[in-house]
């Protein structure tokens, strides 16, 4: 059993494995109060006036608590984090790094314009982490590249993919948790998916394009795909053959 996890660990992307250990590591050295969580929630005076930068970053990592929802939000950045970064980002790993700090840069100033809106500025005050709302984008990204996967929730109802986001906002809302932190996750998505995917289309533009500053932090190793044995693959045009 032991080696079948280490083996499953070793075998995800290198930004999934990072991401994941980094969340669990954080959430146990919470619950062994190793680590205080008034050291890690995003605190916007805090980080201007204080120059305290790291909670940025940290309050993407603290889960909460290690209960059933914490165990459920592992489930799911392990497998959509993985799905993501193997298939639509596969020998792109620089381009989901940027994607990850796209969403986070967003729901961050979400949060801290919400704050300043009257009649909203109670609602964002209570979201001190965005782990589950980067969690979430994740999950809508993923659903909005593969429309049409079927899917079943819980076993009772059917769907295909593109609803999955729009379930999982419905079942927070049942079992009492707030709407907004979901909320979040998918405009941050629906953001990155406008600007990614449809908007290229439309203008030809590619407004999301990934710094070369980044590019040079991973060595992405190039896809290679294997040609089958049993395919024979017809020789190039003869005046190819006799082109200088």
């Amino acid at each position: 059993m032991a080696q079948a996890v280490e083996e499953w660990y070793k075998q995800m992307p290198v930004i999934t494995r990072w991401y994941l250990t980094a969340a669990v590591v954080t959430s146990i050295g919470c619950s062994l109060d190793i680590i205080s969580p008034h050291n890690l929630y995003l605190n916007p005076i805090l980080v201007v006036k204080q120059y305290q930068l790291w909670r940025l970053i940290t309050n993407f990592l603290y889960f909460r608590k290690i209960d059933l929802d914490f165990l459920f939000h592992m489930f799911f950045l392990a497998r959509y984090c993985k799905l993501l970064e193997e298939n639509s980002f596969r020998g792109r790993t620089a381009d989901f790094f940027y994607m990850l700090l796209f969403g986070a840069s967003v729901l961050t100033g979400i949060v801290l314009v919400g704050g300043m809106i009257p009649y909203l500025s109670e609602s964002f005050a209570k979201i001190i982490f965005l782990s589950n709302s980067l969690t979430f984008m994740m999950v809508y990204v993923w659903s909005k590249q593969n429309p049409f996967i079927h899917m079943s929730f819980l076993g009772l109802f059917n769907f295909t993919a593109a609803y999955l986001p729009w379930f999982l906002l419905g079942f927070s809302v049942l079992v009492g948790a707030s709407a907004w932190v979901d909320l979040l996750g998918m405009i941050a998505g629906h953001a990155y998916y406008f600007l990614e995917d449809v908007y290229p289309r439309m203008t030809g533009r590619r407004p999301l394009r990934t710094p070369s500053f980044i590019k040079a932090l991973f060595a992405d190793e190039a896809v290679v795909v294997a040609r089958p044995a049993n395919v024979r693959f017809a020789p190039p045009p003869v005046e190819e053959l006799h082109q200088d």
